[in-house]
This record gives C-alpha cells, structure tokens and sequence, in this order.
C-alpha cells in the first residue's frame, strides 16, 4: 500500500522496482535530509514495513524457541533485533522487536515487505512471515496478527530526534531498543543509522497526521534515500538487497546483535554456533568507496572483481551527502583491504576501494580519510 506521504508536496517516489517502493524515496533536496538527518533531525516514513504482533502467555517462550535472538527473559520496556534463518543457518529475514509495557503485552514485529520464509514442513515451500510464525504456534499459547494494516513505521533521526519526540508529546527511552508505549505510539530507541534514531509505530490512519507534527516539532521531512544513506555508513545490511541466498550472520555483522550463539533450538543455530566458534565465515561486508566520475554506478548485484577474478557481489549503492557514490559488499575474507577493485557490468564498471575501518555495526562514520586518498588518485 502506497503511503498518503508520497502526496506531500515535493515527494518524489522511487524508481520502479525500488526496493522502498510505496513510501517517499526524498522531498526535492536529498543531501540535504541526510545532512538534517545527521546533523539535527529528520522524520523518515518507512511505513511499506509489514508489522505483526505476538500475544498470549507464550509470547516470549515461544518467540524464543523460533528467531535468533535470545528472548526468553526480554525485560519489559526492551527491543532488539532478531532473524529467521534456514536449516543451514543462512539469512531468510530479519526483523525489529519492541516489547513495551502494555495492558495487553504485546510484543511488536516489523519487517520489511514481502519476507519469504522457507517452511519448516518437509518439502514446505515458501511461506510470508506471518504464514511461517502461525505455522511454528503448535500448541503454545499465543497469537499472531498482521498488524499493517492497522500500524505503520515512522523514524526520526538525529542527534536531536530525542527533544523532537519531546516536543510531538511522546515519551522514549534513551538505552539501545528501549520501547515505550506513548498514548497509542510504541517508540523504540534504535542504535542505528546514525546518531539518535527511534522508530514509531503510529496508527496507519493516522500516519500522515504524525509525520507532520513530526516536522512540525522541528523534524525535516525526509526521504528514505535519507535513511538508506546512514544505514550504510552505519554497515547495517538489508536483507535479499545486501545479502545473497548463501549468506550467513557473522558475514554481515548481525552476531550479537540479532543472532545468539550460545542459546540452542532455533532453525540453523547449530551453523551459527560452529562458525563463530571453530571457523571463520567465508565472506565479509565491506564498505566501497566508488569512483564517481561515470555518470552511471554499479547497481545490486553487481560482481566485484580483484585481477579479472569476481571476489564479491555488491549491495545497497548510495549517493552520500559527504562520502559521495558508497555501497555495502559481500566480499572474499581473503580479499586484502587495500586492494584495486573493479565492480559493476558492462558500461557501468567502476573502480572501488574498500574503507579500512569497515568494522562491526558500532562502526559509524568510516572513512573520510580513505575517501580523500581514493578522490586524489
């Protein structure tokens, strides 16, 4: 469903296929709501995302015998981040999850659009989120509903979202995916992209309505061309755009963060556990410094090269307000850091460097140095 925002004036949609379709990609001045986003504030709608909700006594028993997380003792008030993997412990979905103090404890799922999940039956094909969660209940006690339709996905980003939240009458937490219930607005502070991010989860009827006075509490309306530009500064993967069908956690940084390794019974566990415990994953995210003197930059996809050899695939391609034409990678381990890169097809081949400080997701802000060197050759 298309989101009423993308009638805004200046709201321009993304191109067809977009992987954000169905929400504003920026309002005429894309640098710019980076730059706001970065530096002050900016409301980002993200409400394509689907939302569910799990309830029943179960809720956390249950959640914690089928994601990746730990979730079994998820205090009230908390979040984090979790995933489905397959059999073979490679990425399926990820998801964000806020547990905030409720009436009715609810905790809340949000997702990009469209996850395809593999059933877990044998010989089960291809299922949505929802279809694999009702079909993993079995006989715990607990529900889950497809919310989308009655909530959608705000963020404010910014070192000021925090006195923006304040001024639009909404209570948040400042710990990492602290969660709040603010009237009928779950909040959810995020640790990324950026500095001072929050997620809401607004009534959808009412999702116009908020983004407003969310600029008009001092947020600049903004793209999610915004969002997806601190995403990957940040080094936070997007799944089935910066992650291929053989993708596992430890090669995008999601151990920890949405991935347990110590706690048993998820599908793929055992894969998680034996990689990050006896080896070492086979492939590693980067972040590409393009040459941005083509007019055309490599897209999703893309094979990256080393000596006439593919080493890598490319993901999420961005123009950035100050790092200019970056992109997040999946490459080789054994791919120096240093190394000359060519990536992309055909007419739009470019050289790339990969920034030395790409490192786990704490990581923001890598590399202006790397890119001043790579601008001066």
């Amino acid at each position: 469903m298309n989101s009423p925002n993308l009638a805004r004036p200046r709201a321009v949609a993304p191109p067809d296929d977009h992987p954000e379709a169905g929400v504003p990609w920026h309002f005429g001045d894309p640098f710019a709501e980076q730059r706001a986003a970065a530096r002050g504030a900016a409301v980002v709608d993200r409400s394509h995302r689907q939302v569910l909700a799990v309830r029943g006594a179960d809720r956390l028993s249950w959640l914690h015998l089928v994601i990746s997380q730990h979730v079994s003792e998820l205090p009230v008030g908390s979040g984090t981040e979790a995933l489905i993997l397959d059999a073979h412990g490679r990425i399926e979905a990820h998801m964000t999850l806020a547990y905030p103090e409720a009436e009715e404890p609810t905790v809340w799922l949000d997702a990009d659009p469209g996850v395809q999940v593999t059933s877990a039956l044998p010989k089960g094909g291809p299922q949505s989120l929802l279809e694999y969660l009702d079909a993993m209940r079995f006989w715990s006690a607990v529900t889950v509903t497809d919310e989308t339709a009655e909530r959608a996905v705000l963020s404010v980003l910014g070192p000021d979202a925090g006195e923006v939240l304040a001024s639009a009458g909404l209570a948040a937490g400042s710990d990492p995916y602290a969660s709040t219930l603010s009237g009928d607005v779950v909040v959810r502070r995020m640790p990324w992209p950026g500095k001072g991010s929050y997620d809401l989860l607004v009534p959808r009827a009412e999702v116009a309505d908020w983004f407003q006075r969310l600029a008009d509490a001092g947020a600049r309306p903004a793209g999610s061309w915004a969002f997806d530009a601190l995403r990957v500064e940040s080094l936070r993967p997007r799944v089935r755009v910066d992650t291929d069908e053989r993708a596992i956690p430890h090669e995008v940084n999601w151990i920890g963060s949405a991935a347990h390794v110590a706690k048993g019974c998820y599908r793929g566990q055992e894969t998680v556990s034996k990689v990050f415990n006896v080896g070492r994953p086979p492939r590693r995210m980067v972040l590409l410094h393009l040459d941005g003197s083509p007019e055309v930059l490599p897209e999703t996809g893309d094979p990256v090269e080393l000596g006439g050899r593919t080493v890598g695939r490319v993901g999420t391609v961005i123009q950035h307000h100050e790092l200019g034409p970056i992109a997040l990678a999946l490459v080789k381990r054994s791919v120096p850091t240093e190394a000359e890169l060519l990536t992309g097809v055909e007419d739009r081949v470019v050289q790339a460097a990969i920034d030395p400080d790409s490192e786990p997701p704490e990581h923001v802000g890598a590399g202006r140095e790397t890119l001043e060197r790579f601008k001066s050759r």
